[in-house]
């Protein structure tokens, strides 16, 4: 199979999985189903690190998200989450998107938290979106346990970023970029 159909079928799998997962049909229905999955992850991510949430509470915002992706050699991931801003209490609905290669095979469903440092990277972050660089791990989950490094994929100068696969399996080494941007029908 050339990398080209590879590609593509990896797209309209991930465009299925990614689909059904928020398939609510109004946009008062998706909102209310990503704040439902935000605080579920949420609730996880601190049951596997208790000290996250002092730090979600002292920081200017948090921002999670679900994501499906696939990977053999080439990956791709996307999926829907929302920053909260903790000074006003506002939700800003966002999207992301993975690409990667590399030695690397797995299907997973994972949540990311990202904890800002600052306000001024969190307004960055809403305005501009953010682009991230990612090494190689193995992680794997079921049923919403995860095994392998749950938190501490990645630290910056404005966030912490912070990843548990929910279900699935992923193993590999690989360069990969992640774009985060405003999801334009939901705000």
């Amino acid at each position: 199979m050339t990398i080209r159909k590879l590609l593509t079928t990896a797209t309209v799998i991930l465009s299925l999985v990614a689909g059904n997962a928020f398939a609510a049909s109004t946009k008062a229905e998706k909102q209310a189903e990503i704040r439902a999955a935000t605080q579920t992850s949420v609730a996880k991510f601190i049951k596997a690190d208790p000290k996250l949430q002092d730090q979600m509470h002292k920081a200017p915002g948090y921002a999670v998200f679900t994501t499906f992706g696939l990977s053999f050699i080439v990956g791709g991931a996307g999926g829907k989450g929302l920053v909260h801003e903790n000074k006003t209490k506002q939700d800003v609905f966002m999207e992301m998107a993975q690409a990667s290669a590399g030695p690397q095979v797995g299907i997973s469903e994972n949540e990311t938290l990202i904890i800002f440092k600052t306000d001024k990277g969190m307004q960055e972050f809403i305005a501009k979106g953010w682009s991230a660089s990612t090494g190689g791990a193995v992680q794997a989950g079921a049923a919403g346990k995860s095994a392998g490094p749950a938190t501490g994929a990645l630290e910056n100068l404005d966030a912490g970023y912070y990843t548990l696969t929910k279900n699935g399996l992923s193993v590999g080494i690989v360069a990969a970029g992640t774009k985060f941007w405003k999801d334009s029908d939901l705000n």
